[in-house]
């Protein structure tokens, strides 16, 4: 335990950090940058704009929704391996999207593939480094997590030059092979705990070998076998120890195989009977936790917001060039504008947050507020350097998603945190996933993004007010602001994943 306690907080734990920082860099640059790609593909394959933006809504979406499973595959195999992996899947998709003969195509392989690789990037990266850090665990993990708005700074720009100069399709297969640098990252996470998989398979070896030493009495081995027979028991007992503590029911259902098979079958029936308990008490701990009128309006107000802000990172620049305003892609993008102070929100409101006497809902309400009443004057804005200001001033109140983990711990408090963030992240992603189809499905009817962007402002608008209406305080709502409760430190590496 004090060999564990020695490499927190500092030490390797920064080069994980770096690691980290640069893997969501690589992994999330090139789809936080999309509104680059967007008009290039709408050029390419002529099909219309909310067919065509599927591919920037799943790629933003798939990952959220698929978090839990995300998490799962950590858990089990360890940061490393899951990184490897996601880099070969990140790279794949682009490189894939590169031969694309058609916009289906695209969303498989842009859309499915990229965004479930960038899910296992997000969850490997914020796991590892909870590791590694407790006290400044919110510094880590929050430098961890500007790496998505630094890579859509720098991939925008990038994506931009490369298409200039290779071709679309040039750009893909540079920006696939510069993906596979997240193999390298994987490198540097070198694991502090055994993943769930390799305790397993430790386990099932083990059993393998208890059997055959009962079968086979090892006489003859003790004299062939180095080191003393003091030693060996000691050892068997050691990692006895560690296996009933590691895979309890897999040791009681090897041993009801032993005494026979009636029993054996049992023992299977009362596993599964657990399972079944264990999936029923976290069924109803979810209804529980959506019997909370707070959380209700706290996920209802995530969805609109998504639904509403997300579809400008991919049509600002298509918004720019429609209007005459600009005839390509400037040196310097709004995605790129509009991701700096994406970060910059992150890190104001983050602080903001944290004053004892601001209400957070309060807060996070007012950045809908105003991310919306931005949304509505993006119609009505007929200059670039309007829509510079726009992208601006959205890109910093869209920065409130640094909030949602500290708003959910207060509602639900830290023993639900997992599963009510959860579920809020799949409202979030729901709202992704429609936003940007929604909006070209509008273009597509009207040839025009006025309506789109109304829309889209109205529910950003709309959830701002069910935010208001259902948290005031004459709701006697359970947790009040007053007496909010403390977060403290947890050494539970899953929910401070899923609080980053």
């Amino acid at each position: 335990m004090a060999q564990s306690t020695k490499v927190l907080d500092g030490g390797w734990g920064w080069a994980i950090v770096v690691a980290s920082f640069i893997a969501q860099l690589l992994a999330y640059g090139s789809p936080q940058s999309m509104g680059v790609l967007y008009p290039e593909w709408l050029h390419a394959f002529q099909e219309g704009k909310g067919m065509t933006a599927w591919v920037g809504s799943l790629v933003a979406g798939v990952g959220l929704i698929a978090s839990p499973v995300c998490s799962a595959c950590v858990d089990n195999f360890g940061a490393r391996p899951v990184t490897i992996f996601s880099g070969v899947m990140v790279a794949g998709g682009l490189m894939l999207s590169a031969f694309a003969p058609n916009v289906q195509f695209l969303i498989f392989s842009y859309g499915i593939v990229v965004g479930l690789g960038c899910g296992l990037v997000y969850a490997a990266t914020l796991t590892i480094t909870c590791q590694y850090f407790d006290k400044r665990r919110g510094l880590a993990l929050g430098i961890v997590t500007t790496g998505t708005s630094v890579g859509a700074f720098i991939y925008a720009t990038a994506q931009n030059e490369l298409i200039v100069l290779y071709g679309l399709d040039g750009c893909l297969l540079i920006i696939g092979a510069v993906a596979l640098n997240l193999m390298a990252c994987a490198g540097f996470m070198r694991p502090l705990n055994m993943p769930g998989y390799y305790l397993k398979q430790k386990a099932a070896l083990e059993r393998n070998t208890e059997e055959q030493l009962f079968e086979k009495p090892p006489l003859d081995d003790l004299k062939i076998t180095t080191g003393s027979s003091a030693t060996t028991p000691e050892k068997t007992l050691t990692v006895k120890e560690l296996l009933i503590t590691i895979d309890g029911k897999d040791l009681t259902v090897q041993t009801e195989k032993k005494k026979g098979s009636s029993l054996a079958g049992l023992a299977i029936m009362k596993v599964i009977k657990k399972k079944q308990q264990a999936y029923l008490k976290y069924v109803h701990s979810m209804y529980e936790i959506l019997q909370d009128q707070a959380m209700v309006a706290f996920c209802i107000a995530v969805f609109l917001f998504s639904l509403g802000a997300f579809p400008p990172v991919l049509f600002i620049e298509d918004v720019a060039q429609s209007e005459g305003l600009i005839e390509e892609v400037s040196l310097i993008p709004l995605v790129s504008i509009g991701a700096i102070a994406t970060c910059v929100g992150k890190l104001v409101l983050g602080m903001l947050v944290d004053i004892r006497w601001i209400n957070s809902i309060y807060l996070y309400g007012f950045t809908m507020f105003a991310g919306g009443i931005s949304l509505l004057l993006i119609p009505i804005t007929k200059s670039y350097v309007g829509l510079q200001v726009l992208s601006a001033v959205l890109g910093f109140f869209s920065g409130n998603w640094s909030l949602t983990s500290y708003i959910t711990t207060k509602i639900v408090g830290l023993d639900r945190l997992t599963q009510a963030h959860g579920i809020l992240m799949f409202f979030g992603g729901f709202g992704i996933m429609l936003g940007p189809p929604v909006v070209g499905w509008f273009f597509d009817w009207t040839q025009s993004y006025d309506l789109a962007f109304y829309f889209s402002g109205t529910c950003v608008e709309l959830g701002a007010f069910i935010l208001f209406v259902l948290t005031l305080p004459c709701w006697n709502r359970k947790n009040s602001e007053n007496d909010r409760p403390d977060v403290h430190y947890t050494s539970n590496c899953d929910k401070v994943a899923s609080v980053a």
